[in-house]
């Protein structure tokens, strides 16, 4: 970055806990429509020069306000590859909630952790609360039986495996574009769809995407050892196919959505499809998916209020009036979200490369 301290000052005012401004706001929408659309087109539709809108960014991504992540999708599990995705309910003695959040965050397999309130544990233990992912059934069985059995404390460990996927993480907005802004970018963004394929050469570029998902063409040439034209050629098969996706991240503080919740619920099997797009359209929701279990869909809102939080529950009930909530749970902090390792604040600190492979 070279401009100076007072250019930056004037152009992109400092940023705290609860002070993004709309435009701030704005550039997030901006990249979670289109996440590697030039600082010009960004630019154009939010109403600054391009200059400034890379320079809002880099301030607040150097903040841990707001990153980029690139990540395999689940999808290909649907369409036959070996990626299986989890959710786990790891109950902890309290005295280890501590030493086993950390030791889930350094592992590579566990793209998400959790601490929330629990449901159902006995004897005082906490609850960690786990996104994984694994090259098949198989290996996400060996790890829970394995490495999550096995971190500080545990005494229980139940999976969840996702069936299907109607909302997740990528698809959730702050809002603070109008439809017109928003058709605009993502017209912008929009490809044929392709092939997906599963090289060695892919993974190079996933893993080069992984930490900053907006690094230049040039940049990820020089680190997968090919041209620009190829890089530029294998991410657009990528993000075509489905086989990849990139996500603009926020600190959930920050964006004014300081309540997450997480609901199990009990749908009647032949209502199920039905019901996890209707719930995953719901103001709110951040993510939404068919599981195993009797609790088979699994839902994540992004609340302003615990107030927030109780109406969506009353909407739930009057638009899925044959479902019931058999949990409900509040997450009292995020230690780690899609790779990201987060302190209290919901800032991004650091980065656990997510690798199902490992």
């Amino acid at each position: 970055m070279c401009d100076t301290r007072a250019a930056a000052a004037h152009d992109v005012p400092e940023v705290g806990m609860h002070d993004l401004d709309e435009t701030d706001m704005a550039l997030v929408d901006a990249l979670q429509t289109s996440p590697r659309a030039p600082w010009s087109r960004i630019g154009a539709v939010l109403g600054i020069d391009a200059t400034t809108a890379a320079r809002r960014w880099d301030r607040l991504r150097a903040s841990g306000l707001a990153w980029s992540t690139a990540y395999e999708t689940w999808e290909r599990h649907a369409r036959g590859q070996r990626l299986c995705m989890a959710f786990a309910d790891v109950a902890v003695a309290p005295g280890s909630l501590a030493a086993a959040a950390e030791a889930a965050c350094a592992d590579p397999r566990v793209a998400s952790v959790e601490r929330t309130t629990g449901g159902g544990t006995t004897g005082g233990d906490g609850t960690l609360f786990l996104t994984l992912a694994c090259s098949g059934t198989a290996a996400m069985t060996r790890f829970a039986d394995g490495p999550l059995a096995g971190l500080p404390g545990v005494r229980d460990v139940q999976l969840s495996v996702v069936l299907h996927s109607y909302r997740e993480g990528a698809d959730w907005k702050v809002h603070a574009l109008d439809r017109g802004q928003r058709s605009r970018l993502a017209s912008a963004a929009s490809a044929q769809a392709a092939a997906p394929q599963h090289g060695e050469a892919d993974r190079a570029l996933l893993r080069a995407l992984s930490h900053d998902a907006r690094r230049p063409y040039s940049d990820l040439a020089r680190d997968t050892g090919t041209s620009e034209a190829t890089v530029r050629r294998r991410l657009a098969r990528m993000l075509a196919s489905g086989q990849v996706r990139i996500r603009c991240d926020v600190s959930h503080l920050a964006a004014g959505r300081p309540i997450i919740g997480t609901y199990r619920l009990a749908v009647p099997s032949a209502e199920l499809d039905a019901a996890g797009h209707l719930v995953a359209a719901l103001p709110g929701v951040r993510l939404c998916m068919a599981v195993t279990g009797e609790a088979n869909l699994l839902v994540s809102t992004w609340a302003r209020s615990l107030s927030d939080a109780a109406g969506f529950e009353v909407r739930l009930g009057s638009r899925l009036p044959g479902a019931r909530i058999l949990r409900r749970d509040v997450t009292l902090l995020t230690a780690k979200r899609m790779g990201r390792l987060l302190d209290d604040d919901g800032r991004a600190r650091g980065h656990v490369p997510m690798d199902h492979h490992a």
